[in-house]
């Protein structure tokens, strides 16, 4: 139940989030206040909806982590899009023609930062989180990465390798980031990063939808296996390969911290202790 309640909860949030943004599309301004009030209304419904269901403080938000753990994950987000970026531009073509819109880009900061805040809070802290109590932390990365990945279906220029791509080098990344630090500030972080860098900066397409208006006036041509074709450069071999270094990096990271919980019939014998150090 208390499963039912959370993700009803966070997932009320999101919707009233995105058609509030939705009914004011193209209003950059009112697209960036409307962006964090849907952020900071999915972060306090969380803390409310776990506190009341499960009797418990809520220290995978604590306010302690908030800003070093968010800016951190934002960093590596931005500079995980830079070297895809970096590559693309060495093995395909990449250009950038001049300034965008800085409007564009403002507006985008609201949009991503709701995107990222309710997309990590209801897959890794509702689903991953709760599925993780009961299968373990590689089966609820592989069930809630996949189910992060096939979302993506839904946008303009969907395809199933653009899909895939997003469940590799997203829903399992992000998964991973999780599971190595017990927070989730960090791929929040991570998230919008990524996002704000790829939209918001550089103006490519986002995961299928249409072109971005940010900072920067760009163009990219070559062969879809390099540059992501309509996906954008998400469906990128070279995104795919750098989701897959940072996953492995977070899950080592995992093990050595002893944060990676074992599957309930294992943990019978010997319960398992999460610890974390970060």
């Amino acid at each position: 139940m208390r499963f039912v309640k959370q993700l009803v909860a966070v997932a009320a949030v999101a919707f009233a989030g995105g058609q509030a943004i939705v009914a004011v599309q193209g209003n950059d301004w009112l697209t960036l206040p409307l962006g964090v009030l849907t952020s900071v209304l999915a972060i306090l419904v969380y803390i409310w909806v776990v506190r009341r269901t499960e009797r418990r403080v809520v220290t995978e938000l604590a306010r302690a982590r908030a800003v070093s753990q968010t800016g951190l994950g934002t960093v590596l987000g931005v500079g995980m899009f830079v070297a895809v970026l970096v590559n693309i531009a060495l093995f395909a073509e990449y250009h950038i023609n001049g300034f965008g819109s800085a409007t564009g880009a403002m507006g985008l900061v609201g949009f991503m930062a709701a995107a990222a805040v309710t997309e990590e809070v209801l897959f890794r802290g509702v689903l991953f989180r709760i599925i993780e109590e009961r299968a373990g932390t590689w089966i609820a990365l592989l069930l809630t990465g996949v189910a992060f990945g096939m979302m993506h279906l839904t946008n303009p220029d969907a395809s199933l390798w653009g899909a895939t791509a997003i469940t590799i080098e997203a829903g399992f990344m992000l998964a991973a980031a999780y599971a190595a630090t017990r927070n989730l500030w960090l791929p929040i972080g991570l998230h919008f990063g990524w996002n704000i860098a790829a939209g918001g900066i550089f103006s490519s397409v986002v995961s299928g939808n249409e072109q971005s208006k940010g900072l920067l006036e760009t163009a990219m041509s070559g062969p879809a296996l390099l540059t992501g074709g309509n996906f954008g450069p998400e469906a990128s071999v070279f995104a795919v390969t750098a989701g897959v270094l940072t996953t492995a990096g977070f899950m080592w990271m995992a093990h050595r911290r002893g944060t990676i919980v074992p599957r309930r019939r294992r943990a019978a014998a010997a319960p398992a202790t999460v610890t974390v150090t970060a």
